[in-house]
């Protein structure tokens, strides 16, 4: 069975305007490796004014049948997560044309690999909101927004937490017409740019895929003659190309 999830992960809030701020952040999936507590996320605002930017975490816990329920985080205490992924800052303001970081911590057990939705919302400042400007400056941010046409866009990545002590064991099927790769590990394995090329036009070709293979999971396809199959398998930081004739 197949299981594509180049699609999770990108979500996409609009207000219906056109001028603004304009974040990006890059990769929609992260990975926290086996060896690193932290992580570092830069966020870019390409628009016109500054961008306030709230960090929204939720985790992310999946079902046998490959859907998964977003929960808020528990065990929280002032705001500092005790069991989970966790943000700092959690507010950010980006001027435009500039860039700004989150460093991301990861707090409690890593006996098994987690997983996050993260969530970057830009919002008008409010009184209380954590962002520490006065009323005079907020006031201001807001005149400049209402003389133009707002753009107020946030996006939502995929953030994988591995286990302290990931093991990789990723095994191949190649027997008939069908490719397996089956993961016998207890970390995410990806199969990044597949691409499916008619032998000898790459004008015919499918549209490249990002996909994960979790943890018991099989990623497989179906052999076509005068076809070849490209991709890299990632297991952590390690990288290879692989080639299948059809």
């Amino acid at each position: 069975m197949k299981y594509l999830y180049a699609a999770l992960g990108l979500c996409l809030w609009s207000l219906n305007v056109q001028a603004g701020p304009a974040i990006n952040v890059g990769d929609f999936y992260d990975y926290m490796n086996a060896d690193k507590n932290t992580y570092l996320k830069r966020v870019f605002n390409g628009g016109t004014s500054t961008a306030f930017v709230k960090v929204n975490i939720t985790e992310m816990l999946y079902k046998p049948d490959g859907s998964y329920d977003e929960v808020p985080l528990k065990d929280q205490a002032n705001g500092v997560v005790r069991d989970g992924l966790m943000a700092s800052p959690a507010r950010l303001i980006v001027p435009a044309n500039a860039m700004q970081s989150t460093r991301f911590l990861f707090m409690g057990e890593r006996d098994r690999e987690r997983y996050f939705r993260v969530r970057y919302l830009p919002v008008a400042p409010e009184k209380d909101d954590d962002f520490g400007i006065n009323d005079e400056d907020r006031a201001a941010y807001e005149a400049s927004l209402a003389a133009g046409v707002r753009v107020m866009s946030g996006y939502g990545t995929v953030f994988f937490v591995r286990p302290t002590e990931s093991r990789f064991d990723t095994r191949v099927e190649n027997g008939g017409r069908r490719y397996t790769l089956r993961n016998a590990g207890n970390t995410v394995v990806v199969v990044d740019e597949f691409q499916d090329c008619a032998v000898g036009d790459r004008s015919d070709c499918a549209p490249i895929t990002k996909n994960h293979i979790f943890p018991g999971r099989v990623f497989s396809f179906d052999k076509q003659a005068g076809r070849i199959y490209r991709f890299f398998l990632v297991e952590g930081s390690s990288e290879k190309v692989i080639e299948i004739n059809g």
